[in-house]
């Protein structure tokens, strides 16, 4: 649809973003806002997730969801069948990092719970009551906010790993299962990117020359990683572009997971 000139990918659909008060999500409820969908922000960050739906308008709204409580869950679900009258896209982005990098010798079996009961218990929980109102539309899309720690090993902690390894094969499983229904479930797959969950408190010079030295380390130079790029990957999986791709884990690292530079450095540093 055209609006004033401009094609809005979005135009028309609804959209649930857990996760959407800051990073990731914040940058994904803003782009899915300017191309037309009306935006469900859940989050447990209520003053800036309130002053994101306050900042756009009547077709964003707030609403407190700690992911982890399929009762918030439920309700999440709910209410925006209430308030819109369906549901065409949950995007499950809500995550947590449980430490710095470190042995399988200094995690904790609180640091694995952590992990797993907020990044795969928020997407499993997520995922369960959007197909709940999708399967009777017989169309929707379920998307989820992975790693690319799901192509290469070394990059995160191994709770964290863990579990978006089982997001990711949550989304497959699920693929297989809603496909019938004419429902999506696609994951989108980060490189290292500074969000205000991992960058908090740093002064924002810092974040920036963090932002170059992870660039630095991939493989593909000239472009900086920010959350609106993976937003940006999040926004194709969700508009009608990608009507035929399911079951895909959208991994957005500039080539860093199928490049091997070491023979090259090698051979660079051979007199």
């Amino acid at each position: 649809m055209k609006m004033n000139g401009t094609y809005k990918r979005l135009e028309g659909k609804v959209a649930i973003i857990t996760g959407g008060a800051s990073g990731i999500g914040a940058s994904a409820v803003h782009i899915f806002h300017e191309q037309g969908a009306k935006v469900v922000i859940a989050d447990i960050q209520d003053e800036l997730g309130q002053a994101i739906a306050n900042k756009l308008g009547e077709d964003v709204c707030y609403l407190h969801c700690d992911v982890s409580n399929e009762d918030d869950v439920t309700n999440l679900v709910d209410t925006t069948i209430t308030k819109h009258g369906k549901l065409d896209i949950m995007y499950n982005n809500a995550g947590v990092l449980d430490r710095p990098f470190g042995s399988i010798l200094d995690t904790t079996k609180a640091d694995l719970d952590r992990c797993v009961g907020v990044n795969l218990g928020g997407a499993f929980l997520g995922a369960k009551h959007a197909a709940r109102v999708m399967v009777p539309q017989c169309k929707g899309v379920i998307l989820f906010t992975a790693s690319a720690c799901t192509s290469i090993a070394g990059l995160s902690t191994h709770s964290y790993a863990a579990s978006k390894y089982a997001i990711l094969g949550l989304a497959k499983n699920l693929a297989s299962e809603l496909g019938q229904y004419g429902i999506r479930v696609n994951c989108v797959s980060p490189y290292a990117v500074l969000t205000g969950m991992n960058s908090k408190g740093l002064h924002e010079d810092v974040v920036a020359e963090a932002e170059v030295r992870a660039t630095k380390m991939g493989n593909l130079q000239g472009q900086v990683l920010k959350p609106e790029g993976i937003a940006r990957a999040a926004l194709y999986l969700a508009s009608d572009e990608s009507n035929f791709v399911s079951g895909l884990n959208l991994v957005v690292d500039g080539g860093f997971s199928v490049v091997n530079p070491t023979m090259l450095k090698a051979l660079k540093i051979v007199p």
